[in-house]
């Protein structure tokens, strides 16, 4: 869903079964489009009314006849501007991780398991809410690794859920996180006070013209839920600059996979463990 604020949209409703959902998702966000609702039989993705114009809709279009071989029905709305965090929030029930991570919305009356790590998380429409199969995959993976001494960086951090996460599973060094929407990174703020998480640096920043810089400032562990498009650019930057850094990463299709272990293998690095859930992975890589 789009972000709250005097924008107006244009809506693409694609008429595709659930099964295809997260494979066009994945190729909608390649081409920048962010917000998603989905129906039974049905994809609605929103942009900026501003953003629309003839040249994007033929990129799309030879974005699915390549990827897809067809191109699916599909109207375009416009949406006038309301209160789109309203409706969203509305919508949000509890996300239990695990045993022991339990994601919440702020005041949420839930009574969490006996010793489950509790995350209060006010999404604002940022991505981490929990919802998207990615960040339950990242957070699973945190979950078996050890972060005690660990100086640990957060690409894209959205909601600040991962870098909050890391902070009460145990990490307890310094902890950077950043992201590209400006809304993203109030929301992460907001998020990392509400938690009480400490030593969180929340920056604007983009991961590919700012990674170099910060990255000299030494990691130990990279989070890096994004997409495969930016993980095919900045995955050598990281083990060029970063070379004894692990990096767990998501927001890769099963069906990239193939790709994922080829870019890998030239990087030189190995797979530790890779998890999956619907049609998403998500692996943890060491250098070798």
């Amino acid at each position: 869903m789009p972000q709250p604020g005097t924008h107006h949209y244009i809506e693409l409703a694609f008429e595709i079964t659930s099964t295809l959902h997260e494979r066009y998702i994945a190729l909608l966000i390649t081409e920048g489009i962010e917000y998603f609702q989905e129906e039974d039989n049905k994809l609605l993705a929103y942009l900026p009314e501003t953003e629309w114009t003839d040249e994007r809709e033929q990129t799309i279009r030879t974005l699915l006849i390549e990827r897809f071989g067809t191109i699916p029905p599909f109207q375009t709305t416009f949406i006038a501007d309301r209160n789109w965090n309203a409706e969203w929030e509305a919508t949000l029930q509890p996300i239990e991780i695990s045993d022991r991570l339990l994601i919440v919305q702020k005041n949420s009356e839930i009574t969490p398991k006996p010793d489950q790590i509790v995350i209060e998380i006010n999404p604002k429409m940022s991505f981490g809410t929990g919802y998207h199969a990615t960040t339950r995959l990242m957070l699973r993976q945190m979950e078996t690794l050890d972060l005690t001494n660990k100086k640990i960086m957060d690409i894209g951090t959205g909601t600040g859920v991962l870098a909050i996460a890391a902070r009460k599973i145990g990490s307890n060094l310094p902890i950077l996180a950043f992201d590209n929407n400006s809304w993203s990174v109030e929301n992460a703020l907001e998020n990392i006070k509400e938690n009480n998480a400490q030593d969180i640096t929340i920056k604007l920043l983009d991961a590919e013209e700012d990674l170099i810089l910060y990255l000299k400032e030494g990691y130990d562990l990279i989070l890096a839920n994004i997409n495969k498009n930016v993980i095919d650019r900045i995955l050598p930057v990281l083990r060029k600059y970063a070379p004894q850094a692990m990096v767990l990463l998501s927001g890769i299709l099963i069906y990239d996979e193939p790709w994922l272990k080829k870019l890998l293998k030239r990087l030189d690095y190995k797979i530790e463990k890779t998890i999956y859930e619907e049609e998403w992975l998500s692996s943890f890589i060491k250098p070798l």
